[in-house]
């Protein structure tokens, strides 16, 4: 059972489906659901696979320990379905802008499975946005980046800046939100506007206009930027938090009322 070919395919995918090693198996003339499920039996019973859930699995280094070896999540995340991309708060940890660092993580897919855990951390996914499924746009702004010797599909930051305000329970709320984004130096801005226009959601137009807005020196926002977005902006006022629905300042230029908490980012006094 024990192969050089299987070790060269476990060096380069510490973390797999069994779709893939059937597709190496097929490269090896060895095909068939038998000889993958063979093959995993074995190399599960002796220690050098562990399955983290049905048909997913992570490789541990000859000599490691089975259940102290550390299996890296953003590795797991990106494999529970073919389309998964890291998103939100998962996205700003995995480019080291957020400003908590969480034990959960999340992605977005056509067809999430369901939540689980693995090891005390949990994976949640959640569905693109209707509009982006509409039109095809699935994977604007989502780079495929290099990672532990695979790819990782992550929402690229400029996406991330506008998904983070659309879903912010996604992201830990508006002080983790706030905090996080504000570590970012510099965004395409022209990118934030195209794919905040391309999720066709008035509410969060106000809101990324909004944020822009008040980090207009900070980010270099051009009139023409904000501009682009007015034009998508509520036709009524909007709460900035519709499911709470708080009393707030009304900004008129995006139809937008702001908690004080907001405006005042009132967390900075906090220590």
């Amino acid at each position: 059972m024990p192969s050089l070919k299987h070790d060269t395919f476990f060096r380069r995918h510490p973390v797999f489906t069994s779709e893939e090693l059937s597709e190496h198996l097929s490269a090896n003339a060895k095909v068939g659901s038998r000889a993958r499920e063979s093959l995993l039996s074995y190399y599960t019973k002796t220690g050098r696979l562990v399955r983290i859930r049905r048909g997913l699995y992570a490789v541990v280094p000859p000599g490691s320990d089975l259940q102290s070896h550390p299996v890296d999540p953003y590795l797991i995340v990106s494999k529970l379905t073919p389309d998964a991309v890291l998103s939100h708060h998962t996205a700003l940890q995995f480019f080291g802008r957020a400003y908590s660092v969480w034990q959960e993580f999340n992605y977005q897919s056509e067809r999430p499975v369901r939540e689980m855990t693995f090891r005390g951390q949990a994976f949640k996914g959640t569905r693109f946005p209707m509009a982006l499924v509409r039109s095809g746009n699935q994977q604007f702004g989502v780079p495929a980046v290099p990672y532990s010797g695979m790819l990782v599909k992550v929402t690229s930051l400029e996406r991330t800046l506008v998904d983070v305000l659309h879903r912010p329970w996604l992201s830990g709320g508006w002080e983790e939100v706030w905090r996080s984004l504000e570590s970012v130096e510099f965004f395409d801005l022209d990118v934030v506007v195209e794919y905040c226009i391309l999720l066709e959601n008035a509410s969060t137009t106000s809101r990324v206009g909004f944020y822009l807005e008040q980090h207009r020196e900070e980010l270099m926002v051009e009139e023409r930027h904000l501009k682009e977005l007015r034009l998508h902006r509520p036709h009524q006022p909007h709460y900035f938090d519709r499911s709470r629905r708080e009393s707030g300042r009304l900004f008129r230029d995006w139809n937008l009322v702001v908690p004080a908490e907001v405006v005042e980012r009132s967390w900075s006094d906090v220590l």
